[in-house]
């Protein structure tokens, strides 16, 4: 099942000429020998540029008239589609999940962060350096395009590039444009250049820089703020079900136990599941039926019971920064959910991203940042502490709104839960009467 995570997208922006696509290969080369997912996308200006072979069966397709065409072989496939306009780079991003990065060739004014190349070897990277170290020297704030207007109008006044440059580049109207339009912005994280003063401009703006041929470097940069952090999927199956009257991770619902219907509706936002159950041995079928998902099945680690017990267990067997915490009984347990809560504790580092209504908080539909619920967790249980609002209590907590969780699963439900056999029997005919 394909994973619903949001690829996080950086772009490697420059000039024509300026070596963007000989550096974003090696980096992708470098990333993919690291073992992250890597997507890729390249803006290419012109229009009618063909990707299909003229005379193969799907061109034939497309020029007959079909407005998409879908190719599909046993290991690749294209889509191909006639657009009335060009597609926005966010929309094509979010047509790319579950990488752990997108890098993109171009898509300047994406809004996504840039990493700018400037090379010495090329006339327009030269011009374009040296109205950024102009800028910088004067004082101009890097914010929208303030810096872009300052060089234009540099250029109008004739201060920019000398008549060599100006030469090399081609007109003077299109130098200016091209300065203007191509230059680093309050979006630029990085600058990639062999031209000194370029790179101490922009390290007294505090951006990192780096060398042409630097590409471990530039690579462990964007692994750094860029590659999305991983997920383990907690799935708590160790409690009593004592008005089940049976282990309830066994229990069969729709024609499988509830334990496999929680993988199955989970897989697309998890990069690993932790299983915690007082009878891990009753559970190792769940690692024959995805031989492919990394799935640990552990015996829960203390002997009392309770909420805090159980996400001590699940926060000290997870191997990633975040863990996503369900009960095996929540029926409808929902990834776009999580991927939300994800996305929210992801890009602005609260410690728990928790739903909320107005009976109170749903820690087992909440995703955690482990190291730091894991530290609390403990020092709550110290304190002879069970119950899950002492968790909350001591560390940063963003409460999704009824409102925020029904716009990322608007069917709702989520929390519904299984207790009896009557309520098994009542949503099982809910679920799947004919």
């Amino acid at each position: 099942m394909e994973s619903i995570m949001q690829s996080p997208a950086v772009a490697f922006v420059g000039r024509h000429n300026s070596g963007k696509t000989t550096l974003i290969t090696k980096v992708i080369a470098e990333l993919t020998r690291r073992g992250f997912d890597v997507g890729s996308v390249k803006h290419h200006g012109h229009k009618g540029f063909e990707i299909d072979i003229p005379g193969k069966d799907s061109w034939r397709h497309r020029h007959a008239g079909a407005t998409e065409t879908f190719i599909a072989s046993p290991d690749m496939a294209a889509d191909i589609k006639t657009l009335d306009q060009e597609l926005e780079c966010s929309e094509i991003v979010k047509k790319m999940p579950g990488h752990d990065v997108v890098l993109v060739e171009g898509y300047r004014k994406s809004g996504l962060p840039t990493i700018e190349i400037m090379r010495a070897e090329n006339p327009a990277d030269v011009a374009v350096a040296r109205a950024f170290v102009r800028e910088v020297e004067s004082g101009t704030a890097m914010m929208s395009d303030a810096v872009q207007e300052a060089h234009f109008a540099d250029q109008q006044e004739g201060r920019g590039l000398d008549s060599t440059s100006d030469r090399n580049s081609g007109s003077n109207a299109k130098a200016q444009k091209d300065i203007r339009e191509t230059s680093p912005d309050a979006k630029t994280v990085a600058i990639v250049t062999d031209i000194p003063e370029a790179a101490h401009a922009a390290e007294s703006c505090g951006i990192k820089t780096f060398g042409i041929n630097d590409v471990r470097d530039i690579a462990s940069f964007v692994q750094k703020y860029y590659c999305r952090r991983h997920l383990t999927v907690a799935i708590q199956a160790g409690g009593e079900s004592k008005r089940m009257g049976t282990d309830k991770a066994l229990v069969p619902f729709g024609g499988k136990p509830l334990i496999q219907r929680l993988v199955d509706r989970l897989l697309p936002v998890a990069d690993n599941f932790e299983i915690t159950s007082n009878n891990p041995d009753k559970l190792a079928f769940i690692q024959d039926l995805y031989p492919n998902i990394n799935i640990g099945i552990h015996r829960d680690l203390l002997t009392t019971r309770g909420a805090l017990e159980g996400l001590y267990t699940a926060f000290s067997y997870a191997s990633d920064p975040y863990v996503a915490v369900v009960a095996c009984d929540m029926i409808n347990a929902s990834p776009h959910l999580i991927a939300a809560e994800f996305k929210e504790i992801d890009t602005y580092h609260y410690d728990i991203v928790i739903p909320s209504n107005k009976h109170g908080v749903e820690p087992f539909h909440a995703v955690y940042a482990r190291n730091a619920c894991l530290r609390a967790t403990k020092a709550a249980l110290d304190r002879g502490e069970h119950r899950a609002q002492a968790l909350l209590d001591s560390v940063s907590v963003r409460k999704f709104t009824q409102k925020e969780v029904l716009e990322a699963e608007p069917m709702g439900g989520c929390f519904i839960n299984v207790n009896t056999p009557d309520e098994l029997h009542k949503y099982e005919q809910m679920y799947f009467a004919e």
